[in-house]
């Protein structure tokens, strides 16, 4: 039996398990980080000067909040917030242990993306759709989130890479995925294949998620 099948046959399944543990952690908080961070995106442009919901507390808060969060590595918040963890999904390890500093950690960073790709859209147009009377919630829906499509589909591509990393990171304490067995196995027990395996999977994952999301931008450019 060559080396590659032995590699296979001990380690295919177990390396199978941390990509589905990695896209589980992706996946889950992905949805709900986009859930809270694409709203979080509208309020600061819409709340901030000289814009329709004109509010400054809200403008101020919205940002102070966002800057603190973004503030913190993320390995750092992992530990900050355990308490928090644990009282929201009743555990503080594995896949589900993981997922709320995720979203914590990744839908202030869409929020600022958000910000920056609705801040693109021209004034004029909103101006014009505004002095025919069109409501807020329509110039949102139909203008704003319509002309920015090939933004945030680019920020919720940095976003999601992003994501991918900062799960490799949460593997170190214990969340399973493919960081939590390049530590153990790569790092700990000095297995130097697993510790390849794993990095050129995660090479090939962020390339796939970058190409799509670069492609998608494009064509959405294009409509």
């Amino acid at each position: 039996m060559s080396r590659f099948e032995q590699f296979t046959d001990q380690w295919l399944p177990i390396i199978g398990k941390s990509v589905i543990e990695t896209f589980q952690m992706v996946g889950i908080s992905l949805f709900f980080s986009i859930l809270i961070g694409i709203p979080l995106g509208i309020l600061i442009v819409l709340t901030r000067p000289g814009q329709s919901l004109q509010n400054k507390f809200l403008y101020q808060l919205s940002n102070l909040l966002i800057n603190i969060l973004r503030s913190i590595p993320f390995i750092i918040l992992l530990f900050f917030i355990l308490p928090f963890t644990k009282l929201i999904v009743g555990t503080t390890i594995g896949v589900k242990g993981v997922i709320v500093p995720l979203v914590i950690y990744t839908a202030p960073y869409i929020a600022r993306l958000m910000e920056s790709a609705l801040l693109e859209v021209e004034n004029g147009v909103i101006e014009a759709y505004t002095a025919m009377g069109i409501k807020t919630r329509s110039i949102i829906w139909h203008v704003l989130l319509r002309e920015a499509r090939p933004s945030i589909i680019l920020g919720l591509t940095i976003s999601t890479v992003s994501l991918i990393g900062a799960t490799a990171m949460a593997g170190m304490v214990g969340a399973g995925g493919l960081g939590d067995l390049a530590y153990r196995f790569g790092h700990l027990r000095y297995e130097v294949d697993v510790m390849y395996a794993t990095v050129i999977i995660l090479i090939v994952l962020v390339q796939s998620i970058q190409s799509i999301g670069n492609r998608l931008a494009a064509r959405l450019k294009k409509d």
